[in-house]
């Protein structure tokens, strides 16, 4: 069990804090909601009914898609851009030759069994993180559509105005106000930290470079 918690500390940590900052969210969501609703002479709801509700789900998940949104880009992005001294760059543009992705006659026998073989799998098996990640992308974006989309219909019921369908609120600036205030801060904080790890060191940390090493280094990491 030790071994265990020792080989998956970083998820066991994270996931922690994502179920901690969940809950966090559900009690101060529920109680601004409440302070809302009796506002405006509307009846409060349990937890439990605002842990199903549009908007907390709207909340959630506009963030989730940008999170992911960031993921997806990332990947992409570094396949095809260098960040000259960034530990995140590699030194030369483009996709690796099958000897530096080790795939096909150059896998090792102890590497994914996908990786070996040729054909549609290996390619599947090559993109495998960006395509869970896009995935992931999508569905949350689509989440929040849904949600967001129920959640304005309710207030518009609530001030005596019509409802519009999902594709409407598609186009909606309350839609792309939301998903934009979102993505603007994953690309800055990016951004900024492909910048800020050329001259920056967090000593024992993978995302940085060994503290000495010199700032033009690119694709050296700890």
């Amino acid at each position: 069990m030790r071994q265990a918690l020792r080989d998956n500390g970083l998820a066991l940590f994270f996931f922690a804090i994502l179920i901690g900052s969940l809950v966090g969210q559900l009690i101060a969501g529920q109680r601004a909601f409440n302070e809302e609703a009796l506002v405006h002479g509307s009846e409060p709801v349990s937890l439990g009914r605002y842990l199903f509700s549009s908007e907390f789900g709207r909340a959630m998940l506009e963030n989730w898609q940008s999170e992911y949104l960031q993921f997806s880009l990332f990947l992409l992005a570094t396949i095809f851009f260098v960040q000259k001294g960034s530990p995140e760059s590699k030194d030369e543009p483009g996709p690796e030759s099958d000897k530096e992705a080790k795939v096909g006659r150059y896998a090792p026998k102890t590497g994914p069994r996908w990786a070996g073989v040729g054909g549609w799998r290996q390619v599947l098996y090559s993109y495998s993180l960006l395509i869970v990640c896009t995935g992931i992308f999508l569905a949350s974006w689509a989440g929040h559509s849904f949600t967001g989309w129920s959640e304005y219909n309710h207030d518009q019921a609530e001030h005596g105005q019509p409802s519009i369908s999902w594709a409407a609120y598609l186009r909606h600036p309350t839609f792309w106000e939301q998903t934009f205030q979102n993505w603007q801060s994953e690309f800055l904080v990016v951004g900024s930290l492909a910048v800020f790890a050329v001259y920056l060191r967090a000593r024992g940390a993978t995302e940085s470079k060994p503290v000495g090493t010199p700032h033009d280094s690119t694709g050296v990491s700890n």
